[in-house]
């Protein structure tokens, strides 16, 4: 069967689409878009909201309909003045005043509309930018090892600004444009002549083509503009984040070139964005001119001939110059509506980003007694094409602590991913107290795990607020009392601030010990039934190391504890160790029993023996 029409895009290679197949997807995409933000426009469950914007929408109303009977009452006042017709019954000064109450209550209109639907429009961004972070958070590890910081951030930003954008100038300056430019020509029919209306009507569709055409292919330069300045920012921020790391390799002038690679692409797409501004507003200015001059030649020859009154050409000049502002106004308004659009539809795309692990309807809470962990056949892979884990079989008793060890690449943290869940197992179940993972809420699952990494990364706050982050309704002396079971406090207490001190970006005023203690703090005042420890210790000195590791053995006590080492001494003490080589279980046992054995533990353990001596 053949593809015909619409669907026959679809099937095109990306490189083969025309710009007639690009702007057709942007066009659905802006509609999509559109479709996406009314609801939080008419909500069905708020009717405070329909009521706000039904009053916005009847200020607009009148606003425009005084706004248009204005230039009349302009015009006629002229002519009472000028003795051109008889005296009116309000009279010169009374048709003055007129008009200049008429302009007063067009403004007061105006700023009604907008202080009504001012609720509903800043409800609409919150409640979009506070989905939009909440679906950041649910992505899964895999999404967002992909993607960079930098580049998210801006997709909010930039999508958020854009319904800010969308709401202000779309509702209240298209819709509200167009009821006044069918009004100006239905006065100008019904008061002058039908010729005066078709000469409006024309310059308007020319002004509007030229302009929609334009902006169509300066929106395609925008985008480019946009990528670029993702891309410088994302080198920004990454360069930033990386800070000690440029400084250890005097990279600052390599970094700088880097980045001002980036902006000097951005320079190029914005230098190209601006050209052809000066393009589309010039276009613009010699239609709406064209036009203004057509219907004003028209009324200055009514005049001549002595069918228009002077009042005439004045009310004719004040509506031209009346439709000739927003129209200049829709140029701008197009054009920053078009990339709204745009940014909306990069944070709608992200909103539709599935979650690549999420709850089963109506998943049960984790009911956890004894803390038994169970690894049953399990394999996964991050690239299906490279299996990390190969049918591993592991059981974690109550109260035990089982090590796992093994080469770098084994598959050691992979194991307390999927049992915290950043993944799915790709075959075989992960179970806690016989309890399918998959099977219960993630919220329920997390609150039973405690994990403390080889880098605790802190938040750019106080040492209170760090170590609180493990229980939202912690009190001041819980926190203390978990900051004496890591070992911190009295450290705490020495500092000038004591627990308000600030600990910088990622933590970076504290040493790696200290970190690692208000880690340890901060999982200890979560109080998890489950613990896993993730080479903890693997990344300080070994005098560090030893005051930590008396911090751990405490957190341990009571709860099943998972620890996976690189450093084989420093779990020599562990109820079980568990030998992981290329995905699979090679050995287990305690650690006097797996040197008897002399197999790959023993290898292992005699390796770090040699290179400690030899250090």
């Amino acid at each position: 069967m053949a593809v015909t029409g619409q669907n026959e895009s679809q099937f095109m290679p990306a490189d083969s689409r025309t710009d007639a197949d690009i702007a057709a997807d942007e066009r659905r995409s802006g509609i999509r878009t559109i479709r996406k933000v009314g609801p939080y426009l008419w909500p069905a469950d708020k009717p405070w909201v329909k009521r706000r914007v039904v009053i916005a929408v009847l200020c607009l109303i009148a606003a425009k309909l005084v706004n248009v009977v204005a230039p009349m009452l302009f015009g006629r006042a002229v002519d009472a003045l000028s003795g051109d017709v008889p005296d009116l019954m309000l009279g010169g000064i009374g048709l003055t005043l007129a008009y200049g109450l008429a302009r007063l209550m067009n403004v007061g209109f105006q700023q009604l509309r907008d202080a009504v639907f001012a609720k509903v429009g800043q409800r609409a961004l919150r409640t979009l930018a506070l989905e939009t972070f909440t679906h950041i958070h649910r992505l899964s590890m895999r999404y967002h090892i992909a993607r960079r910081t930098g580049g998210l951030s801006r997709i909010i930003e930039r999508g958020v600004k854009g319904v800010d954008f969308l709401l202000r100038f779309m509702l209240f300056s298209i819709g509200p444009l167009v009821l006044e430019l069918l009004l100006v020509m239905g006065f100008l029919w019904f008061l002058l002549d039908a010729w005066y209306m078709v000469v409006v009507m024309v310059t308007i569709c020319l002004y509007v083509a030229f302009t929609f055409k334009v902006t169509e292919w300066r929106v395609r330069l925008r985008r480019e503009m946009n990528e670029q300045d993702t891309d410088a920012n994302q080198k920004a921020i990454d360069s930033l984040l990386n800070f000690e790391t440029v400084k250890y390799f005097g990279a600052e002038t390599r970094e700088a070139e880097r980045y001002d690679i980036s902006m000097r692409a951005y320079e190029g797409a914005a230098i190209k964005t601006a050209t052809s501004l000066a393009m589309l507003n010039f276009g613009q200015s010699l239609i709406i001119t064209s036009g203004l001059l057509t219907v004003m030649v028209m009324a200055a020859l009514g005049v001549q001939n002595g069918t228009l009154s002077v009042g005439d050409f004045v009310m004719v000049n004040a509506y031209m110059i009346q439709i000739t502002m927003p129209l200049n106004f829709l140029g701008t308004v197009y054009r920053e509506i078009r990339q709204a659009l745009v940014d909306m539809g990069e944070m709608f795309d992200l909103l539709e980003q599935p979650q690549e692990v999420s709850d089963k309807p109506n998943a049960p809470a984790l009911d956890v007694g004894s803390g038994v962990v169970e690894f049953d056949d399990v394999e996964f892979g991050y690239d299906p094409s490279r299996p990390i884990l190969k049918g591993v079989s592991i059981t974690v008793g109550a109260g035990e602590n089982v090590a796992l060890v093994g080469p770098s690449g084994s598959g050691k943290s992979t194991i307390g991913r999927l049992l915290f869940r950043f993944y799915d197992a790709s075959n075989g179940a992960v179970r806690i107290d016989g309890q399918d993972v998959r099977d219960v809420t993630q919220d329920s699952l997390h609150d039973a795990i405690g994990v403390v990494p080889q880098d605790t990364v802190l938040f750019n706050d106080t040492i209170r607020y760090n170590i609180a982050y493990g229980r939202a309704d912690a009190t001041e002396d819980e926190v203390i009392a978990a900051a004496y079971a890591a070992q911190i406090h009295d450290f705490i207490l020495s500092l000038p601030h004591g627990y308000d001190t600030m600990v910088g970006e990622r933590g970076l005023k504290l040493s790696g010990g200290e970190k690692q203690r208000v880690g340890i703090a901060r999982t200890l005042l979560k109080n998890p039934p489950i613990l896993i420890l993730d080479e903890a210790t693997s990344a300080l000195d070994s005098e560090t190391e030893s005051s930590i590791q008396d911090a751990l053995k405490l957190a341990g006590e009571g709860r099943t504890v998972i620890t996976i080492a690189h450093r084989l001494s420093t779990v020599a003490d562990a109820d079980r160790i568990v030998v992981l080589e290329n995905g699979k279980v090679v050995e287990q046992g305690a650690h006097d029993t797996l040197l008897a054995r002399d197999g790959r533990y023993a290898a292992l353990w005699n390796r770090q023996m040699q290179e400690d001596v030899a250090a």
